[in-house]
Order: structure tokens, then C-alpha cells, then sequence
């Protein structure tokens, strides 16, 4: 297969920051022989998944399992009890060494279940890539020895990696500055119940005839979290970014897409007014610099990646600057119900992934769970 240029979204990723990992954890083991046949028929369809980066492409490699996939059996049980006192800090220790390819999937036998740990690099895909290929990966494994089924799975669900379809892109001869070395980060947790969410977009909507959203609110309430702490920024302004999934309003790219269909939204807000005002107030402010979102205006956002390397301003380069501001990701809709390889839906899913100055929206039936990142106070 030829080269296949990296979109200019790519390039943000492309020094291998902000890697996307999970740990599902199954109570109900089950046996991997199919999760390993499924993984290598996805590696022709999901080829930039399992190939490698060179000078501004993915470029495909031959499939070898022990490049992708390793799995191995501890004599010792995965504490839940400890886990929801602990939190980040109870399970980290599972986390994934540097990625030496763009994925890789890790199984893990414990004396009471077993976890699934896949880690990609976001180069390679977004959030939403990462939960389509591990949908389809869960589907083939249960889709066993039913050759039709296999192949129809797979004809339907065939990703589009069409990276600069919308825009023609070239990052080769590019020298990217490494990534900064790992810090010490500390995560703190908070459940926000729905019925609390419900009740200040209820109360926003008193007020102003614009409505906000679930995403709003919840950014607002982070972002407020985040101004208490992030105290040493320069300035009487943060940043707040809020990835936007641009695929279902750019038809180019479409529900299919593979990649990085996104885009990193920033609004500069007032510490002070954040600090001080309530959070359905913040929360109209968020939905009122939403962009619209369509092909021209997604467009302009490409450019403007495009002027940045064209004038120089490789600092800009990056998802987002955690020394003015702040990241906030919602994954309250991810399909963790899907990812059923034979024993039922994961009894737990844990993030493994946290970024100074982040936070993640996560969800259960009754709550949203938002863990934040924070760099980790040296030790006394």
C-alpha cells in the first residue's frame, strides 16, 4: 500500500503525545483465541492502525502478533474496594509502557477476572477510532467460527482512511520537537449526578433563549474546578479546549472515518469571571463560541493549523498549551456496552490515560464521573 499522508489535525499528534488507553476489566474471563484471529483480519482493514509513521505517512508493515498483542497471568486480584477509594492511583500501575508501534493490546489474567488494555497512539486515531475498532474487534471475536458473519462485519464496518480527502496536506521533511518527557500526574475523581446536569441546563434555560447542553454544563463545572487550581497562570485569562467530533457534519469524512475527525475548539475566559460566577453562566459563554460546524468552516480550522507551520509557530503545534488553560474531553457516550468478547459487556472501565491540566467525562447510569489531571505535588 503507498503512503498515506497525515492530516493536518494528525500533526498535532504525530511526536506521540497524549496516547488513548483504557482497562476494561471482566469479571467472567474469557478465552482470547478469537480476540487474537480477529486482531489479525482487522490489521488489512485497519492497516494505519497496525503500520507505522514515517515522514509525514502512515505507512503499512507486515503483521506480526508479537508487535501488537501480548498477554500474560498475575497471582493477584483486581481490588475494586480499593479502587473506588484510591482511584487513579489503586489500578495505574497497569498502564502501558511508550509505544514502540501506533497500538497495542495487552491481557491481563487475575485471580478474579481478566483485563483487556489496549493503547493507541493519538496519531493513529481519536477517541471515537479507538471505540469503533475496539467495537468491531469485540464483534468479530463473538462472531467466532461463522465465516459469513465475519466477512459481513467486516464489509460493513470497513473504515475510510481517507486522512486529507477534505484538504490536501503534506508534512514530510517536517522535524517535529520530541515530546516533553512524562510528568507525575495525580487524578482526582467526582461523580456529578444526571439529575443535578438536568437541573442547571433547566435553570440556563431560564435566563436566556439559548439552550446548552449536557457537554456545557459539565465543561463549565470543570473548568471552574480548574481555576482554583491552576492559580500560577500568567494572566487574568485561561484557555478551555472542547474536542468537537466534526464527522457527521463533514460528509467527506463521515461515521466511518478513521483518524482524527475532530476539532480542538478554544475559548479564553476571564478567570475571574469563572472563579466567581456560576456555572450555567459559564456555561452559556461555552455554547455561544461553539463554531458551526460544516465543510468551509472546518476548512478554515485546517488553514489555520496550516499557517502556523507556515509562519514558524511550531509552540501552537500542539491539542492544547497546559500552561494557559486547560483540556476537557467528554466520553460520557462511549459504547463500553460493545465491547462484549464472549463473557458480557466490561464490568468496569478504567482510564488509564491523564494529562496535566485535563479532565475526562466518563458516565454511568446514574452520574457523570470527571477525573482531573493535575501535576503531582512533589513529596513533602
Amino acid at each position: 500500500m503507498r503512503p498515506l499522508p497525515i492530516s493536518q489535525v494528525d500533526l498535532l499528534f504525530a511526536n506521540g503525545i497524549y496516547p488513548i488507553e483504557f482497562i476494561f476489566y471482566y469479571k467472567n474471563a474469557f478465552k482470547t483465541k478469537r480476540l487474537r484471529s480477529a486482531l489479525k483480519k482487522l490489521s488489512g482493514p485497519f492497516w494505519p492502525l497496525f503500520g507505522e509513521y514515517r515522514d509525514g505517512a502512515l505507512c503499512s508493515r507486515r503483521y506480526r502478533p508479537e508487535d501488537h498483542y501480548a498477554e500474560s497471568s498475575l497471582d493477584q486480584e483486581l481490588d475494586l474496594a480499593l479502587i473506588d477509594e484510591k482511584g487513579y492511583a489503586a489500578y495505574s500501575r497497569y498502564q502501558q509502557p511508550d509505544l514502540k508501534t501506533l497500538f497495542f493490546l495487552s491481557v491481563v489474567r487475575l485471580k478474579n477476572g481478566l483485563l483487556v488494555i489496549p493503547k493507541i497512539s493519538h496519531l493513529a486515531g481519536d477517541g471515537y477510532s479507538y471505540f469503533y475498532f475496539l467495537s468491531l474487534l469485540a464483534a468479530l471475536s463473538r462472531a467466532g467460527r461463522l465465516p459469513f458473519r465475519s466477512f459481513f462485519l467486516v464489509r460493513s464496518f470497513k473504515p475510510r482512511h481517507g486522512r486529507t480527502a477534505l484538504r490536501e496536506f503534506s508534512a514530510a521533511g517536517l522535524k517535529l520537537s520530541p515530546a516533553p518527557p512524562a510528568e507525575s500526574i495525580s487524578v482526582e475523581r467526582e461523580e456529578i449526578p444526571r439529575t443535578e446536569v438536568q437541573s442547571l441546563i433547566r435553570a440556563a434555560a431560564l435566563s436566556a433563549t439559548q439552550r446548552v447542553s449536557a457537554n456545557d454544563v459539565l465543561s463549565a463545572l470543570a473548568v471552574k474546578k480548574f481555576v482554583g487550581k491552576l492559580a500560577a497562570l500568567p494572566g487574568d485569562q485561561m484557555g478551555l479546549t472542547i474536542p468537537i467530533d466534526v464527522r457527521s457534519r463533514v460528509k467527506e469524512y463521515g461515521r466511518r472515518f478513521f483518524g482524527n475527525g475532530i476539532w480542538l475548539h478554544t475559548l479564553n475566559l476571564d478567570r475571574q469571571e469563572v472563579e466567581h460566577s456560576p456555572a450555567t453562566d459559564i456555561a452559556r459563554q461555552i455554547r455561544k463560541s461553539m463554531p458551526l460546524v460544516g465543510k468551509e468552516t472546518y476548512l478554515d480550522y485546517l488553514r489555520t493549523i496550516e499557517e502556523c507551520l507556515f509562519r514558524g509557530q511550531m509552540e501552537k503545534l500542539r491539542p492544547f498549551d497546559p500552561g494557559s488553560g486547560c483540556l476537557v474531553t467528554n466520553l460520557s457516550n462511549l459504547p463500553a456496552d460493545q465491547l462484549d468478547f464472549g463473557s458480557g459487556a466490561p464490568d468496569r472501565v478504567l482510564p488509564l490515560t491523564a494529562e496535566r491540566n485535563s479532565a475526562a467525562i466518563l458516565a454511568d447510569k446514574e452520574n457523570y464521573i470527571l477525573l482531573y489531571g493535575y501535576e503531582a505535588s512533589p513529596p513533602d
